[in-house]
């Protein structure tokens, strides 16, 4: 049982190849802790390491005996070992072996955790699950070791990824497909590592274009993550279907189809049958649960190349801290595990109700609740604006105005069932911000590309393997058989 938590011999040596050649301590140091060698005596010894190295002192005997003594740690005996170990030259076996029996110990450790906030502590099971989410994050990262790239890594990286676009035919998109031709020309779609924010006031449609992404990504056969907290897993499987079909959503909603419409239902249920979409509409949901739903989810479906959370705002704090620093963790939060995963992460966020009492209602960073925080991690800030939501707004105002005092009204607005929209590029770490013009089909609540680069969805499903498969809700997964 103990020989699985440490290896002293390991230890010994790694410390015995520090003091005969010093040079390579700083690599270690880089890679090792303190607190990853079991030994008390071996932790003073690499503290004492660490001390001297900040100092611009030599490592050797003599000044790791002099810190030692300092520090009112040195123990002779141990200190001998250390100088019959033998030295090895490749260390990094020996590092790894040590920093995997290190990130055991400390997992034993919160096993004790565990049962004391579990049994001692007067604390909910809510609470005690963020404790112990919280704790194993920290765990699984400071087991990670990380150093410095240098210029020729780099270089070589670089040149590798620009051959690989080139290969691709010098296609403007690089990342993740956003469904959209113009967009993707302003974006080059949604990077690796990306935090995407996309922006809207309410009914201007945010869910309905982020929805549209989705289903674009989902038709080409890839997977997509979504954490849906304001509504059930089964109203956006609807929205989904009816964005697919072309059928109102409304007729979905209460069943009132012809038999085309049946038909062309049904169709979309199979096709839906091999999408790999994973809903989660859970409404409770804080920063660490999603990420450790998430991680398990990527390990389980390494396909997914995309996660959207919908929205931001609802997404509850860890604490008791003020709601402002509770988003700042969330945004945070997001945007480092966009980059573990190495994937993007979109969410959805709400804006203030302060731009409504301005002329030109179009949305800026500063209309973003908590903005600070967000605007600061997001590499993508995108806002969905439909002029027509006002319009009608401001019409139905003078309509009841006009009423009250008893005036006959005209109306001047005609409602459509198609709108110009425009996804306003209000922040982009590595390209430029502007507007993507398109169009929103009321009825069936789908954006379409203004110009003629839109093809149906029908049309992409034709190259789709439609055998069956299943689509998870939540932390049950479902076949869906046709109607």
């Amino acid at each position: 049982m103990q020989e699985n938590l440490y290896n002293l011999a390991f230890e010994r040596s790694i410390l015995s190849s520090i003091i005969f050649e010093p040079s390579q301590f700083d690599e270690l140091s880089s890679q090792l802790k303190k607190d990853d060698f079991y030994l008390p005596a071996h932790q003073d010894i690499f503290h004492a390491m660490t001390f001297l190295l900040q100092k611009d002192q030599p490592i050797d005997e003599e000044f790791i005996k002099k810190e030692l003594i300092r520090m009112k740690k040195f123990d002779e005996s141990v200190m001998l070992e250390i100088l019959s170990a033998n030295p090895i030259s490749n260390t990094k076996a020996y590092v790894d072996e040590i920093k995997d029996k290190s990130l055991k110990r400390h997992l034993l450790t919160l096993t004790t955790e565990i049962k004391r906030v579990t049994v001692e502590e007067e604390l909910s099971s809510a609470e005690v699950i963020d404790i112990v989410e919280k704790k194993l994050y920290e765990i699984t990262q400071n087991s990670q070791t990380s150093d410095f790239k240098d210029s020729p890594k780099m270089t070589f990286d670089t040149m590798e990824y620009i051959k690989e676009m080139k290969a691709r035919g010098n296609s403007v998109l690089v990342g993740v497909d956003t469904g959209f031709h113009e967009l993707n020309k302003m974006t080059t779609g949604f990077g690796k590592g990306d935090l995407v924010i996309v922006a809207a006031r309410p009914a201007m449609g945010k869910t309905s274009f982020i929805l549209n992404t989705v289903n674009n990504l989902i038709v080409q056969g890839k997977g997509v993550a979504f954490f849906s907290l304001e509504m059930p897993a089964e109203q956006l499987m609807l929205r989904l279907l009816s964005i697919q079909t072309s059928i109102p959503l409304q007729k979905l909603r209460v069943g009132d189809m012809n038999d085309e419409q049946w038909s062309s239902l049904n169709g979309a249920i199979d096709r839906m049958n091999s999408a790999k979409l994973y809903v989660d509409d859970h409404g409770s949901l804080n920063i660490n649960q999603l990420r450790s739903k998430l991680r398990k989810l990527k390990n389980k479906h390494p396909e997914i190349e995309i996660a959207v959370i919908d929205y931001l705002q609802i997404m509850q704090g860890i604490g008791t801290q003020d709601r402002h620093l509770q988003v700042s963790d969330i945004s945070r939060g997001l945007k480092m595990l966009a980059r573990e995963l190495s994937m993007p992460i979109v969410a959805l966020s709400q804006l203030n109700r302060g731009l409504e009492s301005r002329n030109d209602k179009r949305p800026m960073l500063s209309d973003i609740r908590e903005s600070g925080s967000i605007e600061q991690d997001a590499d993508i800030i995108l806002f969905v604006y439909r002029d027509d939501v006002y319009l009608y707004k401001e019409e139905k105002e003078r309509e009841k105005a006009a009423k009250a005092e008893g005036k006959e009204f005209t109306p001047t607005y005609i409602e459509r069932d198609e709108e110009d929209a425009e996804i306003i590029i209000g922040k982009q770490r590595n390209g430029p911000t502007g507007h993507v013009k398109l169009i929103f089909h009321k009825k069936l609540t789908r954006f379409v590309d203004a110009t003629p680069h839109f093809r149906s969805v029908e049309t992409v499903f034709e190259n789709v393997d439609t055998r069956s498969a299943n689509i998870g809700f939540g932390n049950d997964t479902i076949s869906m058989p046709p109607l």
